[in-house]
């Protein structure tokens, strides 16, 4: 009789009382809000950034709307889904990377795409940044936390072995956000901090055999470029020093929508893409890129309250994992266009145009809705 009672409340929300129309839809009301305000605002940044060319923004509305139904999608799903399901996705992205190395489509000296009859060209590469720390956290989540020290071993094979694939294609940017996002489970799973000072000593340590084994000459001048970019300011420095005249030369508020000189000049490259935010800093000034991060800062705070109510160890592993991916992203975009750090060609997420980074962001955006609405609401 009291299981009943209790099953029904599960059904109807807590304490019986009916249930939202945003948990019908197990959706999170907060975190959409935020995610519309920022993708609304990024179009008219878009907009300019693309020297007035709505047809880009309309492509990129598009592809919007298709990210913002499979994060819908996702959100359906019940978190057990991809728990089951993991093992299956991991080892699908694997062969696509495989797959990427022999019939790969190439662009701009990479090889990167798959094109498969009937399908639109994707990269592989782009959905292990949510399939790889899924399938860390199914591994790491069935066994006690904290995890044994060969269990590690095993989560960062989990994760590197998709990482040394997408470095061959090259594309280091997404290997490092892939590689991260994996990190990120394997360090909330609880480790030692002798761990994790041994961990950054071998990186260390690694550091010169990556520069003359791994590293290509293109990824060698970025490093470079980055220490000092007047070294060759016509060639690998002109980005970079484009890009921080844009953000210096918009002050505190900006010289106003529409009129920033070194993008609409054409003196800022990718100007639309990976370099939007000095389009943003420009026109918007100093006051518009706080009001940006601040968005920014809401996102993640919402979604690291998710990963914090999540009610068992996959689904807190998993989201905050995703969130902290989410929160890289940021971190290097702004970090590269600010001069900070090398520039990988990671775009500002779902400000910058493109397709399969915004349709994967807002997937890892549908598991967060999803872990947080399929909670089991238990009441006394």
């Amino acid at each position: 009789m009291a299981l009943g009672k209790l099953l029904s409340s599960q059904e109807s929300g807590a304490l019986g009382r009916p249930r939202s129309i945003w948990s019908t839809l197990h959706l999170d009301p907060i975190l959409l809000a935020l995610l519309l305000l920022l993708v609304g605002g990024g179009l008219f940044v878009l907009y300019s950034g693309a020297d007035r060319n709505f047809a880009v923004v309309e492509g990129q509305m598009i592809r919007l709307g298709v990210a913002f139904v499979v994060m819908f999608v996702f959100a359906q799903l019940d978190p057990a889904i991809f728990r089951r399901w993991a093992p299956w996705l991991y080892l699908a992205g694997l062969a696509g990377l495989v797959a990427v190395l022999l019939v790969g489509v190439g662009a701009k000296g990479a090889q990167r795409w798959l094109a498969l009859p009937g399908l639109p060209r994707f990269q592989p590469s782009e959905l292990m940044k949510l399939v790889v720390p899924m399938m860390a956290a199914w591994y790491l989540s069935r066994y006690y936390l904290p995890p044994t020290f060969s269990r590690i071993v095993v989560g960062l094979v989990i994760v590197l072995l998709p990482m040394f694939l997408i470095i061959q294609q090259p594309d280091l940017g997404t290997s490092l956000l892939v590689g991260m996002a994996g990190i990120f489970v394997v360090f909330f799973a609880g480790i030692s901090w002798k761990l994790i000072t041994a961990f950054f000593g071998m990186v260390a340590v690694s550091a010169p055999l990556m520069w003359f084994y791994v590293m290509r000459d293109y990824q060698k001048q970025r490093v470079l470029t980055l220490l000092d970019p007047q070294s060759d300011p016509l060639g690998a420095g002109w980005n970079i020093i484009q890009s921080k005249t844009a953000i210096g030369s918009g002050g505190m508020d900006g010289k106003g929508w529409l009129q920033g000189t070194q993008s609409h000049l054409e003196f800022l490259p990718e100007s639309h893409t990976d370099f939007i935010v000095a389009v943003l800093a420009e026109e918007f000034g100093f006051v518009g890129m706080m009001l940006l991060m601040a968005v920014y800062f809401l996102i993640i705070l919402r979604c690291l309250y998710i990963s914090v109510t999540a009610q068992d160890s996959f689904s807190r592993l998993l989201a905050g994992a995703l969130t902290m991916t989410f929160f890289i992203y940021i971190f290097v975009n702004v970090g590269m266009v600010s001069g900070l750090l090398p520039v990988v060609g990671v775009p500002l997420p779902l400000i910058s145009y493109g397709g399969t980074s915004g349709v994967t962001l807002m997937a890892a955006f549908g598991v967060l809705m999803s872990i947080h609405t399929h909670r089991r609401m238990i009441s006394a």
